[in-house]
């Protein structure tokens, strides 16, 4: 596979011409729409990256998902650093991954601070309420574009349907979706059928037309062993040099200590996505540690919930309060934030390791048709996931209770029509309306929902 470089050109901008400005205005952009959980990030990336920008295509964006969704840790954030990376090096994937976080990292905090004192958000739900309408019009407009172009034969479709029934109905845990579909598309590949070469059948050559490497492999992008080694051993240091610094130096009965040991081995286990170890977690926070208190988790996870950034952000807010209740000498306030940053720190400097360790292998892969095949296959097993996440998330939104309901293996949850929530419904109705039939753009539509949710509550109709 040829070879291009990204070594910046006389006037500082890389050879694909977008400099690092214009990127971290993007990210930006990108980090202030990620609401929804990893169906709605996913798909504002896809819109923004893709779609608009066309900076990368259409199946390079699915190759680096693949693998984004193989880690443990937040998906989308792993994949916005992937992208960062690839554009610029490892500057735009720290670029890229960091400024996803931080919109979250700001708000939780800030909301936790609020918590702590007073125990309300009311406004701030409001404006939350209005944008997970129009969020959940873009997860659903995402579902239809990558659907449409990664399932484009039966074979294909058949592996996202069982995906979805696997994930849904069985509650099948994610990893062994993605190593069925994995496998399935291996041996697909190394058969010579047809719906496994060249990503099931999707036109390889025109989609790399909107692609800014083309065909091509950035330089950066070559796999080198010591290059694997520096990177490992930079970014191990920078991930457990300061959990050891506690142990050692504060004893392992201190919260900091509890908080960095804790939570550094729920970044290497946290597969499949936040929910897979979140009832674990809150199980452990009110049980073994007595950080929160019962039914505190769930206000944490609906702050994380209507908060741009990764779902498992929540972990800041268990982090953060963990210290507040045993802040030692600290000013409880101040030991929170500092407990909530630990948290963050520990729980996504992994996920950089991840990215930058291995994107430079995942890259080389492109061209491997039997990987590629076995890729082209998780690409529809995430289609049936995102699925899954989607109408998760439409249920969530518009019903303010569910209930579980199990019939032999099958089991899922089915919303109380008499919890219906009107209008999150009106609202949801009216963003998919504006951005479907009317074409309305996309922060269009978030303004003008937010400005509703705000409205709806001064009106008092929302507390």
């Amino acid at each position: 596979m040829a070879q291009i470089s990204d070594r910046p050109s006389p006037q500082g901008v890389p050879h694909h011409g977008v400099s690092r400005g214009e990127a971290f205005r993007v990210w930006l952009r990108v980090a202030a729409l990620s609401f929804g959980g990893p169906a709605g990030q996913i798909a504002v990336m896809h819109r923004i990256l893709v779609e608009e920008k066309r900076w990368i295509s259409e199946s390079r964006f699915l190759h680096a998902l693949n693998y984004c969704m193989l880690l443990p840790g937040p998906e989308a954030q792993q994949l916005a650093t992937y992208m960062g990376w690839l554009m610029h090096r490892t500057p735009g994937g720290i670029m890229a991954g960091g400024l996803f976080i931080l919109p979250g990292v700001v708000a939780i905090m800030g909301l936790s601070w609020v918590y702590a004192l007073y125990g309300h958000v009311g406004l701030v739900s409001a404006l939350f309420f209005g944008l997970k309408a129009a969020v959940l019009a873009i997860v659903l407009e995402a579902v239809m574009r990558i659907g449409k172009r990664a399932l484009r034969s039966r074979i294909m479709i058949g592996i996202a349907a069982a995906a979805f029934v696997a994930i849904f109905f069985l509650d099948a845990p994610f990893p062994l979706i993605v190593l069925a579909a994995g496998l399935t598309g291996f041996l697909g590949a190394r058969a010579g059928l047809q719906p496994f070469q060249s990503g099931g059948g999707s036109d390889d050559s025109a989609d790399e037309a909107g692609d800014l490497f083309g065909a091509d492999t950035p330089a950066h992008a070559r796999p080198e062993l010591k290059r694997s080694l520096r990177v490992a051993a930079l970014w191990l240091a920078l991930w457990l040099v300061p959990v050891l610094g506690l142990v050692l130096g504060l004893g392992t009965g201190h919260v900091f200590s509890q908080i960095a040991v804790f939570f550094s081995k729920m970044a290497m286990v946290t597969f499949g996505g936040a929910y897979a170890a979140l009832a674990y977690i809150a199980q452990q926070a009110v049980d073994t540690y007595g950080w929160l208190k019962p039914g505190e988790m769930l206000d944490g996870l609906g702050m994380a919930e209507t908060t741009p950034g990764p779902l498992i952000m929540v972990l800041q807010f268990v982090g953060f309060m963990a210290a507040y209740r045993d802040p030692g000498t600290l000013n409880p306030l101040l030991a929170g934030t500092l407990g909530g940053l630990l948290t963050t720190w520990v729980t996504f400097a992994p996920c950089f390791l991840w990215i930058f360790l291995g994107a430079p292998y995942i890259e080389v892969l492109r061209g491997n048709r039997a990987l590629s095949g076995a890729l082209s296959a998780i690409t529809a097993a995430v289609v049936g996931v995102i699925l899954n996440l989607s109408i998760w998330f439409a249920i969530h939104t518009i019903f303010k209770e569910v209930r579980p309901v199990a019939w032999g293996p099958f089991s899922l949850d089915v919303p109380l029509w008499a919890s219906i929530d009107l209008w999150a419904l009106l609202l949801s109705g009216a963003a998919i309306l504006a951005m479907f039939r009317f074409r309305v753009g996309m922060l269009p539509t978030l303004a003008a929902t937010s400005a509703a949710g705000i409205l709806i509550y001064l009106a008092g109709i929302i507390a």
